[in-house]
């Protein structure tokens, strides 16, 4: 878990219903939801707000950060553009729980057209209850942070 208990969510237009459903059940659980849109339905381009909300988290802002798209990978790749963020695409609560664990994921991505809501709820619990289990994958966390030089 993340001390900064302060999430940043946003998406492109394809996934507006899903983050908003994402971002009540979250602040019922404590969370401080900073949703960043956007608000309607007009097309939109994914990569501005997959970088918007990276770099919030980047900066400190926001301890983690939500970001969905129609696959969840297009904006994923946005938001790992941005130094510092490690962001990964899940469909499942595993693999959400082991970015986490393993990774230091400071960032998720989902794609709502390929999970429902009832499991996109699951990964989300999956992710922000996990907490980075340190030794061995701080080593291999280390060696992706230096290839941002």
């Amino acid at each position: 878990m993340t001390a900064n208990k302060r999430i940043v969510l946003s998406s492109d237009h394809a996934a507006i219903d899903l983050r908003q459903a994402i971002a009540t059940h979250i602040a019922a659980h404590g969370w401080e939801v900073v949703d960043i849109g956007p608000t309607t339905t007009q097309s939109t381009h994914y990569p501005k707000h997959g970088k918007a909300a990276a770099r919030m988290v980047a900066s400190g802002d926001c301890g983690l950060g939500i970001i969905l798209c129609g696959t969840g990978q297009g904006i994923m790749m946005a938001a790992n553009k941005v130094p510092g963020i490690r962001c990964g695409v899940c469909s499942d609560a595993f693999s959400a729980r082991m970015i986490r664990q393993h990774n230091d994921a400071n960032m998720l991505s989902i794609g709502a057209r390929v999970v429902g809501e009832g499991q996109a709820l699951d990964i989300v619990d999956a992710f922000l209850t996990a907490g980075f289990e340190g030794g061995r994958h701080a080593t291999r966390v280390d060696m992706i942070e230096s290839a941002e030089d």
